[in-house]
């Protein structure tokens, strides 16, 4: 309808291709027209128990049906879905191996003018470069996309030198994995820097980021396959590996090279996880003290944690799914979240704490204080749980601030902060659409250069600071405000 070859869903009941949701929205109203004419029409008990409007994403090739409002992940009885998405799939390799000249001179010249925007009346460059859903790969995509905007941490491994993989006949040139290739020579560092390299070039419209996933495949086997995995358990593994794998040296260059890098650019940094402090300590790093208070006898025990992001629970009071007809009632805050992550609580009978004074397990109470806050803050909210059998999501909107987050209320010492030393601005949110953690669909929105983006796989498009406020977010990344030039601490 509107031309659109951006995020292409088919109807897998008349086969008529339109643009998805976040695109002008007529694979919806393509549903919806639907509907009308069948409660135009009278309708046998049979049609109305099998009449659900299912299509697939011609990209990614994930199904979903608007009646239901949710990601489809079974098949039919004959496996009819697979076949239509094998047959997509056959077809788009077929067009990119014929085409394949052609299809990048069209690229390279549409990406030109597609990327100009109209901002404040001059025509300016987007810049901005999606990344290719390569099977429900949505959750790393958004996670990668925020990573990308946090301008300190992305720019330390953009500057690291290229890899060169020596390995028998490839020796002295560089080699580009694909998940075919069966070698165990990789560097996880070395793909997350080419595909940092690759975003916010304005090269191409979208970037394949098929080397950097076989590589999670190979160090990351629980991230193999192509369900949809948990966009927050992806960002902590990825995070775990870049730092362990900075810590060992790459590249050829020494160890002790890297680690002299981290530690100039981390002199003041003493949160080190797992071994020497690295550019992931350095970013996200902060520490937690546990307080733990025996309520028979007194006794007072503490410990320091390192963290590199803090999981907060949304209070059970505000844990009932709002909708249009459910507005009453006070809004849950992010300072909700943090208050309750924060807040004294007394352990129940299966937290009982040993106590060293008492010999044996009493009650007690716990109760967490920052001890030092990371240059950047993530922030993930608990919104999956379990329940008996099921893990259910909490569906809350939680309100959270775009700029001046002040954290200085949480500090175990906040008479040793400066005033605006504890101030953080939002940079990007990680948000999951969807009623499942195996299901659904993750987007991102991030900050770059006083603009912000939407990040839907493989379509990037500017969007406002409303918009960005209204999302429910499930990560969010606040970087620390710097002071400004010649501003005198107290």
């Amino acid at each position: 309808v509107c031309r659109s070859n951006k995020s292409p869903w088919v109807c897998l009941t008349c086969s008529s291709v339109h643009c998805g949701r976040y695109v002008n929205g007529h694979a919806k109203k393509h549903y919806e027209d639907a509907q009308i004419s069948m409660t135009n029409h009278k309708k046998t008990e049979k049609q109305e128990k099998v009449q659900h409007t299912v299509c697939m994403d011609c990209s990614s090739y994930s199904t979903y049906c608007y009646r239901c409002d949710d990601f489809v992940v079974n098949d039919t009885k004959l496996g009819l879905v697979q076949k239509v998405r094998e047959h997509l799939q056959n077809l788009e390799n077929s067009a990119f191996t014929s085409d394949r000249h052609r299809k990048r001179k069209l690229l390279e010249n549409s990406s030109l003018n597609s990327k100009l925007l109209k901002v404040n009346g001059s025509t300016t460059a987007l810049c901005a470069t999606g990344l290719r859903n390569l099977g429900n790969t949505c959750f790393m995509n958004a996670i990668l996309q925020s990573l990308s905007n946090i301008q300190q941490f992305c720019c330390y491994f953009k500057e690291l030198p290229a890899v060169e993989l020596r390995n028998g006949k490839t020796a002295g040139r560089r080699t580009y994995h694909t998940r075919s290739q069966g070698d165990n020579n990789v560097s996880l560092v070395e793909e997350f820097r080419k595909t940092l390299c690759a975003l916010w070039q304005g090269s191409q419209t979208a970037f394949s980021p098929e080397s950097l996933f076989y590589v999670v495949w190979k160090i990351m086997p629980n991230f193999r396959g192509y369900q949809q995995q948990d966009a927050h358990e992806f960002m902590r593994y990825l995070l775990d590996h870049l730092h362990l794998e900075l810590q060992g040296g790459f590249n050829g260059v020494p160890r002790s090279v890297i680690l002299q890098e981290n530690a100039n650019l981390s002199a003041s940094n003493k949160c080190c996880i797992n071994g020497a402090s690295t550019v992931v300590t350095a970013i996200f790093g902060g520490i937690l003290q546990n307080e733990v208070n025996c309520l028979i006898c007194g006794t007072e025990s503490r410990k320091f944690d390192p963290f590199l992001d803090l999981s907060l629970d949304i209070p059970s009071q505000f844990r009932n799914k709002r909708t249009k007809n459910q507005e009453s009632g006070p809004m849950c805050t992010l300072r909700d979240c943090l208050r309750s992550f924060t807040d004294l609580e007394e352990l129940d009978e299966t937290e009982l704490y040993m106590c060293h004074k008492c010999k044996k397990k009493q009650k007690s109470t716990k109760k967490f204080w920052i001890q030092k806050l990371p240059k950047v803050l993530c922030l993930h909210l608990k919104r999956f749980h379990w329940t008996a059998y099921l893990r259910n999501k909490v569906d809350t909107y939680v309100e959270f601030p775009l700029r001046g987050l002040d954290m200085k209320c949480y500090l175990l010492e906040p008479e040793n902060s400066g005033p605006d030393s504890c101030l953080y601005d939002l940079v990007a949110v990680v948000v999951h659409h969807g009623s499942g953690v195996g299901s659904g669909h993750y987007t991102a929105y991030a900050a770059h250069e006083g603009r912000w983006f939407h990040f839907n796989d493989s379509t990037v498009t500017l969007t406002d600071e409303e918009t960005v406020g209204k999302a429910k977010a499930y990560i969010l990344f606040y970087v620390e405000r710097q002071a400004k030039p010649g501003a005198e601490k107290l």
